[in-house]
């Protein structure tokens, strides 16, 4: 017999669990047009690989996960994708995200499935891969990615949690009896995955069949089937691991820390349909209850169905309603239009009347009575929470663990004030996720700026030990240059040579032209000096002998004058 433990806090509310856990779960019919976020769970968004005017089949890939912490989105039925654009999801921010808009053929055509049923021969990573890829989430709350959730090599206890102790939903109620064979064959996966060596699956005492049912399912199984007591927040993660085990995970931890790993009973059901099957995540079972919905019970829903669409399948009273929240009265919130469809974490559309559950508008200031601290089951102070909250004291609400808040709503089910606690603490989270963020994006920027400035300061650097360099290496030049400026350039020494040669001939040349000119000259000279005598000896006229003796003087004269010359010219060549 399992030891039960206990954890502080919890509240009983009014279950409202027989009015829809009576009947068997019924199958919600198709719309003609499914709306598919790309962001059905924790961690980033899946990434479309599908355009407008596609025809896509039931099961057909339409995004794929983007990264480890992701997982894909598949079509729920045939049809033609019509638009990928934003479009209000079912989210308390009540913002828009982008969704695949699928207009349904009727047809409801299948991609052929690919079974699994040698699952145990795979490698562990193939077995991730293959629950990342057919687009497995939580089914719990929260749609953790479950490939992401157990890749881990230190898990000795696995953790299954049929708890399901928020008041109006029976989905998982309903699946543990009518699909305990699914459920056992998901557990084996999940034990195989993580080879946990103990395997505890945890249920309500609310529930006898369901009980009754899964053990028959794993009696084969060394496994345990625990009952634990009603109260809420009991299907908390950590309040389940404290109720089981009496260990507390550390705040900011989480169960891997302590060799644990939980599940949902939803969940398990799933990846068995992945591996075995080989149908990805195309639908969920979900709860449809409340004053105003006249065929309350639990549907297998198909994902991207609008929530409007289903209620009126239901029979819902738009007259008599006063909300429609997604979830149960304590962790669900109020939907911001019917327009939103019905997602991996839809297990519960609940339609109160307007006496079924207490107003917003009955809000009182706090009277500090206590009583949120007493029902806490994160051991916190809700009072000092919702003061810091209020008055956006982001550093108080860190150091009194908001964090660990896990939003259950026990704070406001007892408050005497009606304060909607939960609301604050959410959009505090918000906040400080936001803040988070632009400071880890300034930090980035920092960074970057930093890492340019100081690639601009080496790169002066560089630059100006380049410029030294240079002018070093000039310097060196300069020297090498004066130290052999005396020194005979033989180019240079063969050039002048050249023109000096050039100049002797020049030279020789116009020494060769004076020598005969003086020849001449000198013949003249001696014709003259033969007329000159000859007239002497004629007797001629001392006019003519005038005449002729002069023309000898010019011829003397200009033969003195050329031999001048070539002395000067012979003095310049030498």
């Amino acid at each position: 017999m399992t030891a039960i433990y206990s954890f502080h806090g919890g509240i009983h509310p009014e279950e409202h669990k027989t009015e829809s856990s009576s009947s068997p779960i019924q199958t919600a019919p198709l719309p003609r047009f499914l709306i598919l976020p790309v962001s059905q769970h924790i961690g980033a968004p899946a990434k479309p690989v599908v355009c407008v005017g596609q025809r896509v089949l039931k099961g057909e890939r339409i995004a794929h996960a983007d990264g480890p912490l992701s997982t894909a989105v598949h079509a729920s039925s045939s049809g033609y994708v019509t638009a990928i654009e934003p479009h209000l999801i079912a989210h308390p921010s009540g913002l828009s995200d982008t969704c695949i808009i699928i207009e349904t053929d009727g047809h409801d055509e299948a991609l052929p499935a690919s079974s699994h049923p040698n699952w145990r021969s795979y490698e562990l990573g193939e077995l991730l891969e293959l629950i990342r890829d057919q687009g497995i989430a939580g089914l719990g709350g929260a749609g953790f990615p479950s490939a992401y959730k157990l890749n881990n090599d230190n898990i000795q206890t696995l953790i299954i949690n049929g708890a399901e102790c928020e008041p109006y939903i029976t989905a998982d109620d309903r699946l543990m009896r009518e699909r305990s064979e699914l459920l056992e064959q998901g557990i084996a996966i999940l034990q195989h995955i993580t080879g946990a060596s103990e395997v505890l699956i945890a249920i309500e005492d609310n529930k006898p069949e369901a009980i009754e049912a899964v053990r028959a399912a794993c009696e084969h199984q060394d496994w345990t089937v625990v009952t634990i007591p009603t109260k809420y927040p009991s299907g908390g993660e950590k309040q389940l691991i404290e109720l089981l085990t009496g260990q507390q995970v550390p705040g900011g931890g989480i169960p891997a820390d302590l060799g644990i790993v939980c599940q949902n009973v939803a969940t398990a059901a799933a990846i068995a349909q992945a591996v075995i099957e080989g149908q990805p995540l195309i639908s969920r079972i979900t709860t449809l209850t409340g004053g105003c919905v006249a065929n309350k019970g639990n549907y297998e829903v198909r994902l991207g169905t609008p929530i409007e669409y289903l209620l009126k399948h239901s029979g819902y009273s738009l007259e008599q309603s006063q909300k429609v929240i997604m979830g149960g009265p304590l962790m669900g919130f109020t939907l911001p239009s019917l327009d939103v469809p019905v997602v991996k974490t839809t297990s519960c559309i609940l339609a109160p009347s307007k006496t079924e559950l207490a107003s917003e508008a009955c809000t009182q200031a706090c009277i500090r009575c206590g009583h949120c601290a007493e029902v806490c089951p994160a051991s916190l102070l809700p009072q000092q929470l919702y003061w810091y909250a209020k008055s956006q004291n982001h550093e108080q609400l860190k150091a009194h663990n908001l964090a660990d808040c896990i939003e259950c709503g026990a704070c406001a089910y007892v408050c005497p004030s009606a304060l909607p606690l939960v609301q604050f603490y959410r959009a505090a989270k918000a906040e400080i996720k936001e803040k988070s963020i632009e400071q880890r994006q300034a930090e980035i920027a920092k960074n970057r700026f930093e890492a340019r400035q100081a690639r601009l300061e080496r790169d002066a650097t560089e630059r100006e030990a380049t410029r030294a360099a240079r002018k070093a290496e000039a310097k060196t030049k300069a020297k090498q240059d004066s130290r052999y400026a005396d020194e005979t350039d033989p180019v240079q020494a063969a050039i002048e040579r050249a023109k000096a040669k050039k100049a002797r001939l020049q030279q020789s040349g116009e020494a060769n032209s004076v020598s005969n000119t003086l020849e001449e000259l000198k013949a003249k000279l001696e014709r003259a000096k033969f007329g000159l005598e000859h007239a002497h000896a004629s007797g001629k006229e001392e006019k003519v002998l005038t005449a002729l003796a002069a023309s000898v003087g010019r011829l003397e004269s200009l033969l003195a004058s050329e031999q001048a010359k070539q002395a000067q010219a012979q003095e310049s060549s030498e």
